[in-house]
C-alpha cells in the first residue's frame, strides 16, 4: 500500500523575504510647541507622503503579515511598507485616521494602555508639557477601519530604567487591558523610547509580543529578530525628497549624501 504524501506549506526563500521601511510616526497635528517639532508632521505634510505612497505602488502591511512573511510563510506585495504610530495621541488618531482611509490603507498604532483618554503625563517629565490622547472609541474606530493596535507599555517608562518586575508589569499589564477593551489580539509591540535590551527583549517574548520595534534608525532586513526590528523615522523637519529618500534608505537626502561620500572616500583610500 502506497502511503500518503503530506502537503507541507512551501517556505519561502530569501529573496521572497524583502527589506522593508517600517516607517515611524508619533504625532499629527496643525500644531505644537517649537520644542516637539521634530515628532509632528502636519495634516497637510503626511497627506503628501501618503499620496507619494500611493502613486509609487507601495502597499501598507500590518506586522502581523510582515512576520508570516519574515518565517516564510506569506509573500508579499511588490512594495511593502509598514506604517506605524507611536503613543496614540489624539490630534494623529484624527489627522492620519482620515488620509489613510482616503487611501485604504492600514497602519500600527500603538497607544499607551494606563493614559487612554488622558494627557501625555511622560511627556510633562521630559518637556514640561502634555498632549492629550485618543480614547477608547476613537482607538476601535481607527481599528475598525483596518489597522491593527500594539502595546506601548502601561505608563511610557523607559524599560530599562526599571526594575525587571516592573518591566514585566508594564508589558504585560498594557497587553491584557488592550486585549480586553478592544476585543482582539495585541502581539505587537514598540518598546518607548527605543528603550530595550536583553533583558527587556526576553519579557517582550514571555510577555507575549511576536514582534517588537526598535528606535534604530534603518529599513527592516529580512533577517533581523522579529523583537528588534529596526524603523525608518519620519519627523517634522523633513521635506517630501527627504520622505522619499527614508522610504529607500533610511535617511535624509543630506544623510545619504554623506554617506555615499563616506564610502566613497573610504573606497579610494583603499585603493591607495
Amino acid at each position: 500500500m502506497t502511503g500518503r504524501r503530506r502537503n507541507t506549506p512551501r517556505r519561502l526563500p530569501a529573496a521572497e523575504r524583502p527589506a522593508v521601511p517600517i516607517l515611524m510616526y508619533h504625532e499629527i497635528s496643525p500644531d505644537c510647541p517649537e520644542v516637539f517639532r521634530k515628532y509632528v508632521v502636519s495634516p497637510q505634510a503626511f497627506a503628501r507622503q501618503m499620496q507619494w505612497l500611493a502613486n509609487n505602488g507601495y502597499t501598507p502591511i500590518g506586522f502581523s503579515t510582515l512576520r508570516a512573511n519574515r518565517i516564510g510563510q506569506q509573500a508579499l506585495p511588490r512594495r511593502p511598507v509598514v506604517i506605524t504610530f507611536d503613543d496614540g495621541y489624539q490630534d494623529c488618531v484624527q489627522h492620519a485616521g482620515a488620509v489613510l482611509q482616503r487611501h485604504g490603507f492600514g497602519a500600527v498604532m500603538f497607544p499607551v494602555a494606563g493614559l487612554i483618554g488622558q494627557p501625555s503625563r511622560w511627556l510633562m517629565r521630559e518637556l514640561g508639557f502634555e498632549r492629550p490622547l485618543a480614547g477608547w472609541a476613537e482607538l476601535r474606530a481607527f481599528a475598525d477601519a483596518g489597522s491593527e493596535i500594539g502595546g506601548h507599555t502601561w505608563s511610557h517608562p523607559r524599560l530599562c530604567a526599571v526594575h525587571p518586575d516592573e518591566a514585566r508589569y508594564e508589558l504585560a499589564t498594557s497587553r491584557d487591558v488592550l486585549e480586553q477593551s478592544l476585543g482582539r489580539p495585541v502581539v505587537h509591540l514598540a518598546y518607548p523610547f527605543g528603550s530595550v535590551n536583553a533583558t527587556v527583549r526576553t519579557l517582550a517574548a514571555e510577555t507575549g509580543y511576536s514582534t517588537a520595534c526598535t528606535t534604530e534608525i534603518g529599513v527592516s532586513a529580512s533577517g533581523e529578530d522579529l523583537l528588534m526590528l529596526r524603523r525608518v523615522p519620519i519627523t517634522g523637519h523633513d521635506s517630501l525628497m527627504d520622505f522619499v529618500c527614508r522610504v529607500r534608505t533610511g535617511l535624509t537626502v543630506v544623510q545619504a549624501a554623506k554617506a555615499l561620500a563616506r564610502r566613497t572616500q573610504e573606497m579610494v583610500a583603499s585603493w591607495v
